[in-house]
Formats: structure tokens, sequence, C-alpha cells
């Protein structure tokens, strides 16, 4: 027997944010970053908490890739303060340690049930519906998934204003994040019919709207689709995990600090090519890999589709890599220019060791070798 549960309760829409003013919880601990906590953005936050006369502090202390010990002192903030509700501000890295300083918090000291709504400020980790979170040890430049449905967010609340001013790098990253999640769930071996749906009208929405988005950020119709199609992929992806190209993304972040959409992107082309093992497999149809069915499908959603399955999932690699030529994403770690090719394919072994233990990988369609990981790393130099 399968099951699907969406736990995490939308708001979405025009004055989404009014939400944070009628929520039945008094006592709000706000977490999110110095960037947001220092800028215009928070009072956005601020004036319907204010409007709803609730009581708030804000734990400003999140930082990109969040390593354990921002976790513990958002742990010891939560106990000190013991609020009601956790409201997550900013990208997954602020959701995340949302997640974890919630979940480590009430292992230690259960005073009471407290709630988490999520307020994503970019498109593209859809963390505010899912039962995942990542954290870091720098020490050791490793990113530890963790995974509990109590790590899921009780409400989320997707407002376009937030992301209205998120500069064009970030939007192209973020926005091939969920792309990334979208076909990642699709080809899935735990992939059902509910993740599937889902999954697919993000990859529309994205087809549509992410050039959109990139190209003007004030475009605020493509903005709000993409917030959604971020949230769908969400969801699609909490059912039906994700694979590969993260379980590889996670070590290039851990190990360089690539950013995780970026590291994604680039990734995406080898890994499709991969999974569908379009440059090797013989001619006959009863041979092609099952993904390259899906991957086809996806290509059809995309207005790509050719005369035969294996010339589509060529068109859905070109699609990928056009993309990201359109908005700056370099194709190769090289291209990055801060990273000398001794010290990556030094980290090459170790990164394709943690590559086959990402829990992520476990989902995905074809089963890598070390071997394979290797060769991909090498690839994408």
């Amino acid at each position: 027997m399968e099951s699907f549960e969406i736990k995490t309760k939308i708001h979405f829409g025009d004055r989404a944010l009014d939400r944070l003013a009628d929520i039945p919880y008094q006592r709000v601990l706000v977490v999110t970053d110095p960037f947001i906590a220092q800028g215009n953005m928070i009072n956005l936050i601020k004036e319907p908490l204010t409007r709803g006369k609730k009581e708030f502090e804000i734990f400003k202390d999140i930082v990109p890739d969040p390593p354990i010990e921002e976790i513990s002192r958002g742990v010891d903030k939560m106990l000190s303060y013991k609020p009601d509700v956790i409201v997550a501000v900013g990208g997954g890295s602020a959701i995340d340690s949302s997640k974890a300083i919630r979940e480590f918090a009430l292992r230690i000291n259960p005073y009471k049930d407290v709630a988490l709504i999520a307020v994503p400020t970019t498109s593209g980790t859809g963390s505010e519906v899912t039962s995942f979170a990542v954290v870091s040890d720098p020490t050791e430049k490793k990113k530890y998934p963790l995974v509990s449905p109590e790590l899921t967010p009780d409400e989320a609340i997707l407002d376009a204003e937030l992301v209205k001013s998120v500069p064009p790098s970030i939007t192209a990253d973020t926005g091939m994040d969920v792309f990334t999640h979208a076909l990642e769930a699709i080809v899935s071996i735990n992939r059902n019919d509910f993740s599937t749906a889902l999954a697919e009208r993000a990859i529309e929405i994205c087809g549509v709207f992410l050039l959109r988005a990139y190209l003007d950020g004030n475009d605020t119709h493509a903005r709000q689709k993409m917030h959604s199609a971020s949230c769908l992929a969400g969801l699609a992806f909490n059912s039906a995990s994700l694979g590969l190209n993260h379980g590889m993304a996670h070590q290039l972040g851990a190990m360089f600090h690539i950013p995780h959409g970026k590291a994604n992107a680039m990734l995406l082309p080898h890994i499709i090519e991969f999974n569908s093992d379009i440059n090797k497999h013989s001619k006959s149809k009863q041979e092609y890999l099952p993904s390259v069915k899906q991957y086809a499908k996806v290509s059809n959603i995309l207005g790509l589709s050719s005369y035969n399955k294996i010339m589509t999932v060529r068109s859905l690699v070109n699609w990928v890599q056009f993309m990201l030529k359109e908005m700056d994403i370099p194709l190769s770690i090289s291209q990055l220019g801060n990273i000398t090719k001794e010290e990556y394919f030094g980290a090459i072994n170790q990164m394709a060791d943690m590559a086959l233990l990402d829990n992520c990988t476990d989902t995905n369609p074809r089963v890598p070798r070390k071997v394979d990981v290797i060769e991909i790393y090498k690839d994408l130099w």
C-alpha cells in the first residue's frame, strides 16, 4: 500500500502575508538571516505580527549551508524564549535551520507542541512543504540530509512581494533548482500518480515563466507562478524523493561552496544522459531504460517533441543547456573560475563516495556505480 499526504496548509496570492496577523499563536520566534533582518523585507513580516498584537523576537544568525554550530545557537534561543510558533523567513537555509532548531530543541525540552510556519523568500527549495532539511559540517566538509515527517512545516505562506527583489543570478539558480526537483521526482523509483501530477505542473510553469522571472524581476505574475512551481515541486519530491543529481550536488556544495541550485543546474544535463543512457544504448526500443519514457514526456510538456524517444530526450538536454546559457549559469566547474583543476580532481574520489551514501541517490532510476559518479564529476570539469 502507498500513501500520499499534504501536511502543510498553504496560503498564497495577494496579501498572503496577512495570515501572520491571524495566526492562533501569541509568542513568535522569527528565524532569518542578517541580510533580511537588517533590510526592508523584515518589515513585511513585522507589520502583520504587530497588527495582530503578537509578541515576537528575531533570531538572525542564519547563514548559507547552515552549520551545526548555528543550529545549536538557534536551539539555545528557542529554549530560552519558548515560542508558541517559529516563523522561518528566507531561502532554504533559513527554513531548513528552523526545522532542525525545532526538532532538536523539543527533543531536549518538549515544553509544548511548537508550530512551524515557513515564509520562503526565494522560489527554489520547496522546503516550506517538505520533510527534508540539510545541515553542514564545515570541518568535515560534509552535508547531512535530515528526513522526518516531524520536520514538515505546519503552514507555508507564498507571497510574491518577498521575491521581487531577488537578483537575476539567484532567480536563475533557484529556478533551476525547482526544475531539478520536479524532474527528479518524475523519474524517481518512488514516483506515484500524485507526485507526478504535481511535478509535471511545476515543469510546465518553469517552461513558461522561469526565463520571464529572470529577465524581469518586477514581473509579479511570473514571480508568483515560480513561487507556486517551487511549492508544487517540493510537494512532489517530498513524496517521491529525488535522485543522483542531488546526491552529487550536495557534495559540490559541501566541498566547494557552490550554491545548491547552481550545482544542480550544472549537473542536470549529465544526469539526464546517465539515467537515460542515450549515448550508449542500442537502437532497439526494447532496450530503452525506464527513465527515457519519463524524460520524453517532460520534453513534450516543454514543447520539445521529436520523431523518436532518444531524439526527444536529447532535446531535453539541449533545452537545459540553453537555459543555463541564457541565465548565465556556467556549464562546467572550470567556468566558475575560483576552483583549480588540482583541488577539484583531488576531491572527486571523496565526493563520489559521499554521493553514493547520500539518501537522495537511493531513489535514482538507474543505480550508479562509483566509477559512474567519478566519470560524471570528471565530465563536469
